[in-house]
């Protein structure tokens, strides 16, 4: 009976050894929560990786902590004001002859991240020469047999 109370002590200490072993493990790994302590994150533009879009590094301040996430720049993104910058927009203009360019403007729907933006704003294009586009009068040739 001594050697049955003995075996089962043994595994109960190595048990607790092992448990208070993987407890400081996840603890190490894990990084004080910074965010409780500040609540006014000043966030910066995003910065792709390579080229002007795709995945990047937004940089975060706040009274002398800094921290760094991970963010997207869409890439079909206007770069005068911004992926921050979130506006919703009308109809384009009709073509003015003079520039050749259409134009419309947005109002300011949301700014991410703390963005300066502008409450409004104007963007043009070229204007594009009017095709016909076929309405199915047409059928294409396929591959195969002809007869």
């Amino acid at each position: 009976m001594r050697s049955l109370f003995s075996i089962a002590l043994v595994l109960l200490v190595v048990l607790m050894i092992t448990v208070e072993a993987s407890m400081k493990k996840k603890e190490k790994g894990k990084e004080p929560k910074a965010d409780a302590e500040c609540s006014e994150w000043q966030y910066g533009k995003c910065v792709p990786n390579s080229g002007d879009c795709g995945a990047g590094i937004r940089e975060a301040t706040c009274n002398e902590q800094t921290k760094k996430t991970k963010c997207k720049v869409p890439c079909n993104w206007k770069k005068d004001f911004g992926a921050d910058c979130k506006y919703k927009f009308g109809r384009w203009a009709e073509c003015d002859t003079t520039t050749g360019t259409r134009s419309r403007s947005g109002t300011l729907k949301k700014a991410l991240f703390n963005a300066e933006c502008q409450t409004t704003i104007k963007v043009s294009k070229p204007c594009t020469p009017k095709t016909p586009k076929p309405k199915g009068g047409e059928k294409k040739k396929g591959k195969g047999k002809e007869n």
